[in-house]
């Protein structure tokens, strides 16, 4: 089925700046890689269903290297969304609908959990490099800017993946919370963040260079 997800993309793990999955394929400096992701669909649509407006976010943990699988994910969607909206980011998070990045996904975890209908919090300003996501009872992130120690100056640090899946640019930035409960429990701080706007589609990852408004205090 035709679809398209375009918006503003928020991953925080455990990973050290700027996220070693990201370039070598391996975590560190734990052996394993957890956090939370989230987006929040600026402008998107499933088989003629308007996902506009809607955000979701995936705690997740994998034992090892993410190609390595046996991966666990924790969905929640937004609780404004109707079944059919429902359906089809499930649809989508899944694999089930094409799309790389998330065919990818679904086929290095084993177990998920969800979705679950909550109100999810999302504060976003890439430029800034700061954010925040919010599901209350589960899980709290927020972005930082980088540092330079030797000033206390904020680092602007761009990394660019031309044939990235999951996106093509993104800023780096660094976690001061990142915490979860549950199914999946943890507490890190001062580690990665990415911060990028993407848009997803059933075909793959779409070239976007246009930075949306910051989103601030999108609930």
């Amino acid at each position: 089925m035709a679809w398209r997800m375009k918006g503003e993309y928020l991953k925080n793990c455990n990973c050290s700046a700027t996220c070693s999955c990201d370039t070598t394929g391996f975590p560190t400096p734990f052996k394993g890689c957890e956090g939370v992701l989230g987006m929040n669909i600026r402008e998107g649509n499933f088989d003629g269903v308007s996902l506009s407006g809607l955000k979701f976010a995936c705690i997740y943990h994998w034992p090892g290297a993410l190609h390595e699988g046996n991966g666990t994910v924790v969905a929640f969607i937004d609780k404004k969304a109707n079944p059919d909206q429902v359906n089809a980011i499930a649809t989508i998070l899944t694999g089930q609908a094409g799309g790389p990045w998330f065919e990818v996904l679904a086929s290095i975890v084993t177990k998920v959990e969800g979705p679950h209908l909550v109100d999810i919090q999302f504060e976003f300003d890439q430029d800034k490099r700061r954010a925040r996501l919010v599901v209350p009872d589960h899980v709290e992130t927020t972005s930082e800017p980088l540092i330079v120690p030797a000033t206390g100056d904020e680092q602007r640090v761009i990394v660019r993946l031309p044939t990235g899946m999951e996106y093509k640019e993104m800023d780096v930035a660094q976690t001061g919370v990142l915490k979860a409960k549950g199914t999946i429990a943890f507490d890190h701080k001062n580690t990665h963040s990415s911060l990028a706007q993407v848009e997803h589609t059933d075909k793959g990852l779409v070239e976007t260079g246009s930075r949306a408004p910051a989103s601030a205090g999108v609930r």
